[in-house]
């Protein structure tokens, strides 16, 4: 069974000195570790979040901030990239956690390593947090890592046991379904998916929405397209598209992708929307002002993370209380001028179900 990080009454305090002396590193290996820095080998990394956990390690000035009562403060484990997404669910978790009067401690992580997720919680808990959410989206399987905070999961199934583990999602699924739907209310008789990495809890909800919405219709389901978010891999979709003239919609699983996607077909000599439409996923709002103005579902980061915040803020200051309702999450479908009814409706009179 994994220990609980943390220490019981009465239990002498371990120091990072012993972390070091139980895992055989330095001192300066320890701190670099659970502050979550380069410069660290995989197995000294490894020795020194085992150590720390079977001491049930933490700084001084977090256990005196436990003990005298809540620290009124939140960490948040995000992956450390720029991405619009990313990017738009921290704010959005940082200006919920302002309004709930909490300040909020940040530790990036490098693409999907659980072991620096690890890392980063550790790091988070020595600064004396709350609770911790987590908005890394593509851990790989179990962290072995149980602590004595409540975490948010926000778009991703737990990966490790907490004193209480809540999860809110951010409505991938059911946008895109409404994307997909949107394409067939159009008329189209399929639509082929540009998906992200498989590796990202976001794309496999993405393709599940996509799949759900072709079943439902009775439409055959195309091969699926590999992307990996990056405007390149959408061109590179494109490129290959083209030359097939029985595609005439396509679903992407972000708008960056759509946008790279649009180039290649344009440049192929393949009109959008007239002979292809295109739907983004994110709601991007730069994507507005591009030729053509691209169709896209809006995720609502916002709604997300004030849902899972005041879940959160609930359960750090009523620990034994029941979970108040979730709310439902909106799902909004932005049509601009990326999508029309295929070549084969062009005319007619088509009811979308916005």
């Amino acid at each position: 069974m994994t220990p609980v990080v943390g220490r019981g009454a009465g239990s002498p305090a371990p120091r990072s000195a012993d972390v070091a002396r139980v895992a055989g590193v330095s001192r300066k290996t320890v701190s670099r570790v659970l502050n979550n820095e380069p410069y660290v080998s995989d197995e000294a990394r490894r020795r020194v979040l085992r150590a720390a956990e079977e001491l049930g390690y933490r700084l001084n000035h977090a256990a005196r901030a436990l003990a005298s009562g809540r620290n009124r403060s939140i960490g948040v484990v995000a992956l450390g990239t720029a991405g619009y997404g990313t990017a738009s669910l921290l704010v959005g978790i940082e200006r919920a956690v302002r309004d709930a009067g909490y300040a909020l401690r940040v530790v990036n992580t490098v693409d999907g390593d659980p072991e620096g997720i690890a890392g980063a919680v550790m790091s988070l808990l020595e600064q004396g947090v709350d609770g911790i959410v987590v908005s890394e989206p593509i851990v790989e399987g179990e962290v072995p890592v149980v602590i004595d905070v409540p975490v948010l999961f926000l778009g991703a199934p737990p990966a490790f046991s907490s004193a209480r583990t809540l999860s809110v999602g951010v409505g991938a699924h059911a946008l895109a379904r409404a994307a997909t739907d949107h394409l067939l209310d159009l008329g189209h008789t399929t639509v082929h998916h540009l998906a992200g990495p498989q590796r990202w809890y976001a794309s496999q909800d993405r393709i599940e929405g996509w799949r759900m919405a072709l079943a439902e219709r009775g439409a055959h389901e195309p091969p699926l397209i590999q992307g990996d978010w990056s405007p390149d891999s959408g061109y590179a979709a494109g490129r290959e598209l083209a030359s097939d003239t029985s595609v005439t919609a396509v679903f992407a699983a972000g708008d960056e992708m759509a946008i790279g996607l649009i180039h290649a077909l344009r440049e192929s000599g393949r009109r959008v929307p007239e002979d292809i439409s295109v739907v983004g996923f994110d709601g991007n709002p730069v994507f507005a002002y591009v030729s053509p103005p691209l169709t896209t579902v809006r995720q609502p980061f916002d709604a997300a993370a004030r849902e899972g915040i005041r879940l959160l803020v609930h359960t750090i200051e009523e620990p034994t209380g029941d979970l108040p309702p979730v709310s439902e999450l909106p799902v909004e479908l932005v049509v601009r001028g990326s999508t029309a009814p295929p070549p084969s409706h062009r005319g007619r009179t088509v009811l979308s179900t916005t």
